[in-house]
């Protein structure tokens, strides 16, 4: 059979052995007929609290955290919904819109133009979230189990606070938007770091789709909580990046209903697992650097048999990336294994070790071979995976191994699908 799988802006094309070849699919929507009324609606009759115009009052200050350049989300409609249910309230001054980076590096202004349009950009003061400014930062003190909660000083000093975010599985915090958009979106590094500790990450519970008693998604809501935050709003997308339902209200209550939703569209059940899972990162914007591809590895870690073949194809036109000490990091150990020793065995948290974290996890229980034209054969080699730079030939090769019983599972949209194994 031939595949098309996510990767970058198009598709990459492959032949599999028919017989042999599962592929899972998200079960797309279709896109709303009518978007704006869509987030309208969500605003005006919320899952939970009061609409949106009831929250503000004449001349307050509003801050609306969105999501970084790394994500899908349709902020420019988005934006547009909120500031239309504030006009008449508060002037387009009194509103600032703060991009949820967490530690990740800063929009450019050509990026903020095309994610908001140039109407918005221009209009409304758009703030990068900056972890590691100290002057950007204020101190709510301890919250959940002893995370030492620093936030941005815009968002806490606002009067009115707005989350937005795009609601998906997330491969260590349960479910991505919700309370994600405060912490670790705008945190500050110490608090990122506490949240992404080695305990929390190499938890379980810390995985694809459970919110409730997973640490790190437990102690998310705390933060979040603790910034007192006074409406959300949540998309849900397809494939083509439209939306096809949007929830919004109190954060908790709307975050729920629209995990619900997901997790019945989203993650699917598989009866065994797999010889060699072929998996994409979604394509752009998530493949645009190996530390986000990590997420295409895990979800095809649900269902590789141990030992298996994972196989991803990124496109990575961001690299490692630069900034930031994943690479560093990748490139420090002589093998998987003992980057996870030295992970747990250190009682400090350096920022971006739980994606090496969970990619040395990932290897602990099967091969990950990457097919990318971002990364060099050198760097994926020292980035412990194997290159892959033909698919159908590595695919035919680990099939031709192991025999007429191989077993071949596809995630062509990367994440955007998680599989999970039937419980016996």
């Amino acid at each position: 059979m031939r595949v098309s799988l996510a990767y970058g802006e198009g598709r990459l094309s492959v032949e599999l052995p028919d017989q042999l070849t599962r592929v899972i699919a998200p079960k797309d929507q279709p896109a709303a007929l009518d978007t704006r009324g869509l987030l309208s609606t969500a605003l005006r009759n919320p899952v939970a609290g009061l609409p949106l115009r009831e929250l503000v009052r004449p001349g307050e200050h509003v801050a609306i955290s969105i999501c970084d350049g790394t994500r899908p989300q349709p902020r420019k409609l988005v934006l547009e919904a909120i500031v239309d249910h504030l006009t008449g309230l508060v002037e387009p001054s009194d509103i600032v819109v703060l991009v949820a980076t967490g530690t990740h590096r800063a929009n450019t202004q050509e990026e903020l133009r095309t994610m908001l349009g140039a109407d918005l950009a221009s209009s409304l003061r758009v703030v990068n979230h900056d972890a590691r400014d100290p002057n950007q930062l204020e101190y709510l003190g301890r919250v959940g189990n002893a995370v030492p909660l620093w936030l941005s000083r815009e968002w806490t000093r606002a009067d009115v606070r707005i989350t937005t975010g795009l609601v998906e599985p997330h491969f260590f915090a349960g479910f991505s938007g919700g309370p994600k958009m405060v912490a670790p979106g705008l945190a500050g590094l110490e608090t990122v770091l506490a949240l992404h500790d080695a305990a929390r990450i190499g938890n379980p519970t810390a995985r694809w789709g459970v919110t409730e008693g997973n640490p790190i998604h437990d102690d998310i809501r705390a933060a979040a909580a603790a910034s007192d935050v006074a409406c959300a709003l949540d998309v849900v997308i397809n494939g083509k990046h439209e939306v096809v339902a949007a929830f919004g209200g109190e954060l908790f209550a709307m975050h729920a209903q629209a995990c619900s939703t997901v997790r019945a569209t989203a993650m699917q059940e598989v009866e065994a697992p797999c010889d060699v899972v072929i998996t994409s990162n979604s394509g752009y914007p998530l493949d645009q650097n190996l530390y986000q591809v990590v997420k295409g590895m895990s979800a095809a870690a649900q269902v590789v048999k141990s030992g298996g073949l994972i196989i991803c194809v990124a496109e990575c036109r961001d690299g490692f990336p630069e900034h930031g000490l994943y690479r560093e990091l990748l490139f420090s150990y002589e093998t998987p294994q003992a980057m996870l020793n030295a992970i747990q065995a250190s009682p400090t948290t350096l920022a971006d070790q739980w994606q090496v974290q969970i990619q040395a996890q990932l290897q602990a229980k099967a091969r990950i071979g990457l097919h990318t034209d971002g990364l060099s054969y050198d760097d994926v080699c020292r980035a412990h995976l194997e290159p892959v730079q033909d698919v159908e030939a590595s695919v035919n090769s680990e099939v031709a191994e192991i025999g007429s019983f191989a077993s071949v599972c596809v995630l062509p949209e990367g994440p955007r699908t998680v599989p999970f194994l039937r419980r016996r």
